[in-house]
């Protein structure tokens, strides 16, 4: 026997459900209008590359070596995986960057090594960034996050954290300035060490 349910039975039966499936759909509209780029949206932006060194260049060059000179006199020379050119030929970014140091004699006078290097002709300044390395040639071996040479001053120099080392000696502190192969040289500030390690002017 199939039982008969009154109309007004009937609406009273499913005005719950209906009410519930109304009550979804408008908090989804909510959610989908709060949140217009969440979820609910299926039009994605496609992505954006970050800018690059290379955006920007006037030219970019690989495997490259230039000499550093100042009033006609070779104080270095600088090789780097890459190179990037900007201001009408006067700054240049090198990434991986080695410098080979000269005296006024042109005699080898110590290294440096960076993740970057930043050369300014107009200053005649060159600067390294990142796990730069300065070695002399008596063996005395300096790091730091950022070092700069002055070409025409012949003069090494920081404002940052640094450390030198020399076999089992050892000299830190914040800021320094030396010539390139650390013979005379003097610490800014917050000077420390351990051993009989004495460089000149600290």
């Amino acid at each position: 026997m199939t039982a008969v349910i009154p109309h007004e039975a009937k609406r009273q039966l499913f005005a719950p459900a209906v009410r519930g499936v109304w009550h979804f759909a408008l908090l989804a509209a909510v959610v989908c209008t709060v949140a217009a780029t969440g979820a609910c949206s299926k039009a994605k932006q496609p992505p954006v590359s970050p800018k690059s060194a290379a955006d920007s260049a006037e030219q970019i060059g690989f495997g490259v070596r230039t000499l550093l000179t100042a009033n006609g006199v070779q104080k270095g020379e600088l090789t780097a995986d890459t190179m990037y050119v900007y201001n009408d030929q006067t700054k240049f970014d090198f990434r991986n960057a080695r410098v080979k140091f000269n005296t006024e004699t042109g005699a080898p006078n110590g290294t440096m090594r960076a993740d970057r290097g930043i050369y300014d002709t107009r200053t005649q300044v060159l600067e390294g960034f990142g796990n730069v390395v300065v070695t002399t040639l008596d063996g005395k071996r300096l790091t730091s996050p950022h070092v700069k040479f002055n070409q025409l001053a012949n003069e090494v120099s920081s404002d940052t954290s640094f450390v030198v080392t020399a076999g089992d000696k050892e000299q830190t502190g914040i800021g320094f300035t030396a010539d390139p192969n650390l013979t005379h040289f003097r610490c800014l500030k917050a000077c420390g060490g351990r051993g009989a390690f004495n460089l000149p002017g600290t």
